[in-house]
């Protein structure tokens, strides 16, 4: 994805990022997407956009959209992703505060608003691993701090025959673009209710903000 960014960015063009996963056909995702404005985003964002108060963590950023509408309106934003290329992307477009790491290596700092958008919330990969997050929540949200993140319930894909997997939500994908591909990772799509409930499992509370047109939503986690 890194790559296609820095491509995308340099030329305004690009080949198609490529997604497979073992359970569904292959996809791509528009590059434009990733560079968009306020006014292109879907109604979720723009909603996560608004409530961003505070010390603002944009995780898994990408080319840093959602990081430059915070900038504009004054609110003190870092933005981080894993992919060296993204956050060289990002310091060229003028994000301020750009970092190359992964979310769950983070300590030391704490925020008043952590923004997973565009799914990502899927970083944690597995139900199993949502004791983790949390555990990293204790540690980086400040007092009265909110998580912002959006998902997707994807059982409306199986048409009532679910796969036989410990949770559907549960996927495996890898990216390419042009000839350079990706390390297979893991992502979870979670369902309201299931999120509600691991969140209240783990000490927070979790509300459902709004909803989207294709089964997403947009969830408020904070401490209890």
């Amino acid at each position: 994805m890194g790559r296609a960014i820095a491509d995308y960015f340099k030329s305004k063009t690009a080949d198609r990022l490529r997604v497979f996963s073992p359970m569904f056909e292959e996809d791509e995702i528009p590059l434009s997407t990733l560079f968009r404005s306020y006014e292109s985003m879907p109604v979720i964002e723009q909603k996560a956009l608004d409530m961003a108060k505070g010390r603002t963590l944009d995780v898994g950023a990408a080319s840093g959209c959602h990081s430059l509408v915070l900038q504009k309106r004054g609110i003190e934003v870092t933005a981080i992703d894993i992919s060296p290329l993204s956050v060289e992307t990002m310091r060229m477009r003028g994000v301020k505060n750009v970092l190359e790491q992964d979310f769950f290596t983070i300590e030391g700092q704490q925020y008043d608003t952590i923004l997973m958008l565009m799914n990502g919330i899927g970083i944690v990969g597995t139900l199993d691993r949502m004791p983790e997050f949390f555990q990293l929540l204790d540690d980086i949200l400040a007092p009265g701090g909110q998580v912002l993140c959006d998902s997707s319930d994807i059982s409306y894909v199986f048409e009532g025959d679910m796969p036989e997997m410990e949770y559907y939500g549960e996927h495996s994908y890898l990216m390419q673009h042009k000839d350079t591909i990706g390390e297979p990772f893991p992502w979870l799509y979670i369902d309201a209710d299931t999120l509600k409930k691991v969140t209240e499992e783990n000490g927070y509370r979790m509300e459902v903000i709004a909803e989207g047109e294709h089964h997403d939503y947009l969830a408020r986690i904070h401490k209890k």
